[in-house]
């Protein structure tokens, strides 16, 4: 069967430019051939979505994630989360295939030789300064945390995720506020997974704005998921509030200097050749300037991030997945930040896979793709 592209759905208003749905591929047994043309289709399209793959197995799921990058080989926050780190609820192993997760919310019996598990959506409550009252969380949601999925301490960011519908709850929508000072809204699907182009933000900034950005790297805090675990979020999930909640370097684990990453502002696209903003504003400690000079007043970095960063998620800039059972969606994590959302009613029931992962990386090694 030939391999075709086809259009995802979007709303009217939407000036998305990425995204595609792919049909024709067996993922169980792909081909050399095949796998090129998907990774074509990927670097060029951003997102990708793949129907009817609920049978897939976790093991097929781990080494199609694998083939975009064949040196990885644990998943992308290791091999174990510390119970210190704000992901450490929200993430579940799979005995068989550790590389990959188990995501979602309430009761599943078994699955994948896992029983009686009490799944947790990841709640905007647990992560937000404002969020919304309990009496309206029936109807209204945030986006919880814009993200790229990586350590962003000893592991660089995988290459590509691959996220799998299992089970899904029966369909309704939410409005999504931002909260930010703007009476802006959005209608997402319960659940929905949003995701915005890094390359669309970067077009969006002045010239003057990608001088910085081309120019300046960032630094991310050591063990970053456990240095914020007190601080809270914006409403709008685009990076935190400065109210020195951050715990201090000598609360952490032991750090090692050579495994605190610095990266580049902006990532190449290792097909298209395009540039595009890819900067984690949760995590980020500090900015180290073309002229030696570094920033590293949170709240200025802050600000100045959140001013280049905000135009990105106006509405029209993002897509938000409308997931069915079986959908495969894959996503370069290299070219668009994505964020989690919504809140689940009792007794709706929503079951992922989730597959990125990383070899342990020497120091900040820079790759190829990054500018």
């Amino acid at each position: 069967m030939a391999i075709t592209c086809h259009p995802i759905p979007k709303a009217p208003e939407s000036e998305v430019d990425f995204g595609v749905e792919v049909r024709g591929l067996d993922l169980e047994n792909l081909s050399d051939t095949d796998f090129q043309s998907l990774r074509t289709i990927l670097y060029t399209h951003q997102v990708v979505v793949i129907k009817n793959q609920k049978r897939l197995s976790p093991s097929a799921q781990f080494s199609l994630t694998r083939r975009f990058d064949p040196s990885a080989g644990v998943y992308s926050h290791g091999t174990k989360i510390s119970n210190r780190s704000v992901l450490h609820r929200d993430l579940t192993t799979i005995p068989s295939q550790p590389q990959v997760q188990v995501i979602g919310h309430g009761h599943i019996p078994s699955y994948e030789g896992l029983t009686d598990l009490h799944l947790q959506h990841p709640h905007h409550r647990t992560f937000h300064k404002d969020p919304i009252p309990a009496d309206q969380d029936h109807d209204f949601t945030h986006f919880y945390r814009w993200h790229i999925d990586s350590a962003m301490y000893d592991l660089d960011p995988p290459l590509v995720t691959s996220l799998l519908a299992i089970k899904t709850p029966p369909k309704r929508h939410q409005t999504l506020l931002y909260d930010d000072n703007t009476s802006t809204t959005l209608r997402v699907p319960l659940g929905t997974t949003a995701f915005f182009s890094g390359s669309r933000l970067f077009s969006l900034l002045t010239p003057s704005e990608q001088t910085f950005i081309l120019t300046s790297k960032v630094e991310y805090a050591p063990h970053p998921y456990i240095w914020m675990s007190e601080a809270k979020s914006r409403s709008n999930g685009l990076g935190l509030l400065s109210e020195n909640l951050e715990l201090p370097l000598t609360s952490l684990p032991p750090i090692d200097p050579s495994k605190i990453k610095v990266y580049p502002m902006a990532w190449k696209n290792p097909v298209t050749g395009t540039l595009a903003m890819m900067v984690y504003p949760t995590c980020v400690r500090k900015i180290h300037l073309a002229d030696g000079t570094v920033m590293d007043d949170l709240r200025e970095i802050r600000e100045m991030l959140y001013k280049f960063q905000r135009r990105a998620i106006d509405p029209q800039f993002v897509y938000p997945h409308d997931w069915e059972e079986g959908d495969l969606v894959l996503f370069n994590n290299h070219g668009v930040m994505h964020s989690i959302v919504g809140s689940f009613a009792e007794g709706e029931v929503r079951l992922f896979r989730q597959s990125s992962s990383r070899l342990l990386s020497q120091g900040s090694r820079v790759e190829s793709s990054r500018v």
